[in-house]
C-alpha cells in the first residue's frame, strides 16, 4: 500500500512538497531540513501560529518562524514561564505558586506565593539553578487535547484555581493543556517543544518578587536591556491595589463575577477610582502655583485626549481653567517634515514639529504677553495663522497633549518648576490567568482597531499592518521618556477587554486568511474568545473607553 501524502507549500523554501499524512510540523521541518538562524520556535499554518506538535492532514501553506519574530519570541517566554513553575514545583512544593504578573524593565515581573521567608537571593539562586538543571536535561513539552470538565477538575487538583475558573467559564467543550516532566499546565498560545531550546534567560531580583529577563527578540543572542522603571513599577502596584479592592485579577474571576451579576458595580467602582486618581492629580497641580503647563504624553490608543479633557474638567473644579493648545497646529510645511529610512515623511518624529515657534509662543504665554497661534492646513500641507490670539490669564493653566509631550526638547526652554508632565497609558489591567498575562500593547491594538474602523475607515487588516511601524516610532519618541513623568496614569480599566469584546470580534473576523495579516487577527480573537461580553450600554459616558466605543460627552 502506498503511503498517503498530502502537499505542504512551504515559504521557508520557496516549494511545494509531498509529505506523509499525519506527519507533525516537527517531522516536517526535519524532513525539508529547514534551517533558520536562531533554530525553529513554531509555524505559521495557513497564517494561523501553531506549535511544533501540530499534526497536518491535508495541504497547507506553512512558514517556520523563530525567536527573532514577535510570535516566536512569545512562545520562547511563555515555556520560561513554565520553566519557572516547574522549578518552584520541584523546590517547594505543591502548596507554592508564581504570577507572571507585570512585563516592566524588559522583563516580567514574577510574584509568588506560599514561599516561607519570600524571594531571598537564596530563593532566586535556587530556582535558577533548578531551571537550568531542566533546560539541560532538555525535557519534552507534551500536549494534550481533553474535555474542559476534565481539565478544570485536574488543574484544581493542582491547586490552580485561577486556570479552572477561566475553563470553567470560556464555555468550551474541549482544551488543551501542556506537561513538562508529567507537570501540567495550560497557556493559551504555542510552547516550544523541547526544554533545551531555552539557551538564554536570567533572574533577578525585583521589588518583593524577582524579575524573568528574556532574550531580545531583534538580537536573540542578548538578552533584553535592563532598564530601570520605578514609576511604571509604581503604577502597577497601584492597579494590584486596585484589583484587591474589587476582589478579582484574572479573567476567569470577571466572567464569574459577572455571571454572578455583579457587572455594573465593577464597572462603577473601576471607573470611580480612574476619577478619584484624575480628582487628586488636578488638586496637587493647582495647589501649585508654580506649574503653568500640563504636557500630556502616551503611546497610540492610550486613551490621553479623553483622559486630558477629564483633567481639565477635575482643574476646573479645583479652582482654575485650562486652555488646550494642539500640538498638531505646531507642525512644519510638509516639505520641511523629516523622512524616514524607506524615504516616506516621518510625522510622528519630534522634528516634525516647529520647535523653536513653539517654545517662544510658551515663553510668551508664561510672560503674560499675546500670541497669535497656528493652524496647520492638513490639506495644504502647510502652517498657517489662525488669527486666533491668546493671553494667558493668572487663573488659567495651559494643556499641550501629545505623542512628544514628555521629551525634554520640546519644551526646552521652559522651566521644570513650570510644567508638570504625565504619561499616560493603558497598562493592562487583567491578567488571562496567574501564567498568562495579556501584552499592554494588546489592549491599545484592539482600542485602535475598534476606533479606527468606526471612525477612520480604516479595516482591522489596514490597522494590524500598520501597527509594526506605530509601535517602532513609540519605542523611539516615546518609551525612552516615560520615567521623565511626574506622574502615570493607567488608562485601562479592569472590565474593557470584555467591552471591547462585542465590537472587536466581528471587525478582527473581517481579516482573510489569505493575509499574513490573519495570524494577528486569530491570535486577538483567540484571546477575547475567553471573555464574557460587557454590554457598553452601562459605561458612563465620560468613561475613557468612549473615546475608542462612541458614545462619549467629549467632543473629540
Amino acid at each position: 500500500m502506498s503511503l498517503k501524502t498530502v502537499n505542504i507549500r512551504c515559504l521557508n523554501t520557496g516549494r511545494t512538497h509531498k509529505v506523509p499524512v499525519g506527519y507533525s510540523l516537527e517531522e516536517i521541518a526535519e524532513m525539508l531540513e529547514v534551517q533558520l538562524p536562531y533554530g525553529i520556535t513554531n509555524a505559521r499554518v495557513n497564517n494561523k501560529n501553531e506549535d511544533l506538535h501540530y499534526m497536518v492532514f491535508g495541504d497547507k501553506q506553512v512558514e517556520f518562524i523563530g525567536i527573532d519574530s514577535p510570535a516566536g519570541h512569545r512562545t520562547y517566554s511563555r515555556t520560561l514561564f513554565f520553566v519557572l513553575y516547574k522549578a518552584l514545583r520541584n523546590l517547594y512544593g505543591p502548596g507554592c505558586n508564581v504570577r507572571i504578573d507585570t512585563p516592566i524593565s524588559n522583563g516580567y515581573y514574577c510574584q509568588f506565593s506560599g514561599l516561607d521567608g519570600g524571594v531571598t537571593p537564596e530563593v532566586i539562586a535556587r530556582l535558577r539553578q533548578e531551571m537550568e538543571r531542566i533546560v539541560s536535561a532538555d525535557y519534552p513539552v507534551e500536549r494534550h487535547d481533553i474535555p474542559t470538565a476534565e481539565a478544570i477538575r485536574m488543574f484544581r487538583s493542582e491547586g490552580l484555581e485561577d486556570k479552572a475558573k477561566l475553563l470553567e467559564t470560556s464555555h468550551s467543550l474541549y482544551t488543551h493543556y501542556y506537561t513538562l516532566d508529567q507537570t501540567p499546565n495550560y497557556f493559551y498560545g504555542a510552547l516550544l517543544i523541547r526544554t533545551g531550546q531555552l539557551n538564554l534567560f536570567a533572574l533577578e531580583p525585583y521589588g518583593d518578587g524577582l524579575l524573568l529577563r528574556v532574550p531580545d527578540w531583534q538580537n536573540p543572542t542578548s538578552l533584553r536591556p535592563l532598564v530601570e522603571q520605578p514609576k511604571m513599577f509604581g503604577v502597577f502596584q497601584e492597579q494590584h491595589r486596585w484589583q484587591q479592592i474589587l476582589g478579582l485579577s484574572t479573567i476567569g474571576e470577571l466572567n464569574a463575577a459577572c455571571e454572578a451579576g455583579h457587572t455594573n458595580i465593577l464597572i462603577n467602582v473601576s471607573e470611580a477610582l480612574q476619577e478619584k486618581k484624575i480628582s487628586r492629580m488636578a488638586d496637587r497641580i493647582v495647589s501649585n502655583d508654580k506649574i503653568r503647563v500640563i504636557l500630556v504624553a502616551g503611546p497610540s490608543s492610550s486613551g490621553k485626549t479623553t483622559f486630558s479633557k477629564r483633567l481639565a474638567v477635575q482643574v476646573m473644579a479645583a479652582g482654575k481653567v485650562p486652555v488646550a493648545i494642539s500640538l498638531d497646529d505646531y507642525f512644519v510645511d510638509r516639505t520641511a517634515t523629516p523622512r524616514d529610512e524607506t524615504g516616506d515623511y516621518d510625522f510622528e518624529s519630534l522634528y516634525a514639529l516647529n520647535i523653536p515657534l513653539l517654545n517662544a509662543h510658551l515663553c510668551a504665554l508664561l510672560n503674560g504677553e499675546e500670541v497669535e497661534l497656528p493652524r496647520y492646513n492638513f490639506q495644504t500641507g502647510r502652517s498657517e495663522m489662525s488669527g486666533e490670539r491668546l493671553r494667558l490669564q493668572p487663573n488659567q493653566l495651559l494643556i499641550l497633549e501629545g505623542i512628544h509631550a514628555l521629551n525634554p526638547e520640546l519644551t526646552s526652554q521652559i522651566p521644570a518648576e513650570s510644567k508638570y508632565r504625565i504619561y499616560a497609558s493603558a497598562l493592562t489591567a487583567i491578567l488571562l490567568d496567574n501564567h498568562n498575562y495579556i501584552p499592554t500593547a494588546d489592549n491599545r491594538l484592539l482600542r485602535r482597531i475598534v476606533r479606527d474602523y468606526k471612525y477612520r475607515g480604516y479595516s482591522a487588516l489596514d490597522t494590524i499592518r500598520r501597527w509594526p511601524s506605530v509601535r517602532k516610532g513609540e519605542n523611539k519618541w516615546i518609551f525612552p521618556y516615560q520615567e521623565e513623568a511626574d506622574e502615570m496614569m493607567n488608562t485601562a480599566l479592569l472590565f474593557e477587554l470584555a467591552a471591547l469584546r462585542e465590537q472587536a470580534l466581528p471587525i478582527l473576523e473581517q481579516v482573510p486568511e489569505t493575509e499574513p495579516e490573519y495570524a494577528e487577527a486569530y491570535r486577538l480573537r483567540k484571546f477575547l474568545g475567553y471573555l464574557n461580553p460587557i454590554s457598553q450600554q452601562g459605561l458612563p459616558p465620560t468613561s475613557l473607553l468612549r473615546e475608542f466605543l462612541g458614545g462619549s460627552t467629549f467632543h473629540y
